[in-house]
């Protein structure tokens, strides 16, 4: 992870929490948004933790941590539904405030996702690395579901992992009946799948930035 990632992650931050405490803002109401983007920041953390791993196998153990709490970065763009209509706090400062973690969090998703791929792919092949990323993000949209429907969170999986294995199945071994579980897979998983295509390879950068890749891979 270069300085300049860690130089904009911790101004981006800054920017979201500043939003906070702008006089119109209902701090109160909001603040969980400051938890949910430290969670949302936890991937970036593990993922520049796994580029330093000694060994294939702590990588994997590191990895697997990773992807427990992937889902919590791209997760901060659902908290778009507690935008209302409250005495005193103009709906656009709403929508400003929780897009603007939204999309940090989603950038800090992305480039965690970018350094697990590389990681991935200089153990196995460029392909591979890019259906573990398509993977991810599918698996992501499942996870929002249980987020945002089940209230599970990346803790549950620690200590209360019976549980949540046993709500997963359900909805796995009767998929039928569980149309809105699949639903928001699909949609989300489909979406970000999408921008992170549109990120990776829609931009001019994105040739320039794979030869360089590639020169820092040899």
């Amino acid at each position: 992870m270069t300085p300049r990632i860690v130089v904009l992650t911790a101004v981006s931050c800054l920017w979201c929490c500043a939003l906070l405490f702008v006089p119109v803002a209902e701090t109160p109401h909001t603040l969980f948004l400051v938890w949910n983007l430290f969670l949302a920041g936890l991937p970036l953390v593990f993922a520049g933790a796994l580029e330093r791993m000694p060994s294939t196998a702590w990588g994997l153990l590191v990895g697997l941590v990773w992807l427990m709490f992937f889902p919590n970065a791209p997760y901060l763009i659902t908290d778009l539904v507690h935008i209302k209509d409250r005495e005193g706090i103009p709906v656009w400062f709403d929508l400003l405030v929780y897009l603007s973690f939204g999309l940090v969090g989603l950038w800090m998703g992305f480039v965690s996702l970018q350094i697990a791929q590389t990681w991935v792919s200089q153990r196995t092949s460029e392909r591979f690395g890019w259906c573990f990323a398509v993977a991810v993000l599918w698996l992501s949209g499942f996870g929002i579901y249980l987020g945002r429907f089940r209230r599970w969170n990346s803790w549950d999986l620690l200590h209360r992992p019976l549980a949540v294995f046993e709500d997963v199945a359900a909805r796995l071994v009767d998929p039928a009946s569980h149309a809105r579980t699949w639903g928001v897979t699909l949609g989300f998983g489909g979406t970000f799948v999408l921008a992170y295509l549109f990120w990776r390879l829609g931009g001019p950068h994105a040739r320039t930035a794979g030869v360089d890749a590639a020169h820092r891979a040899r």
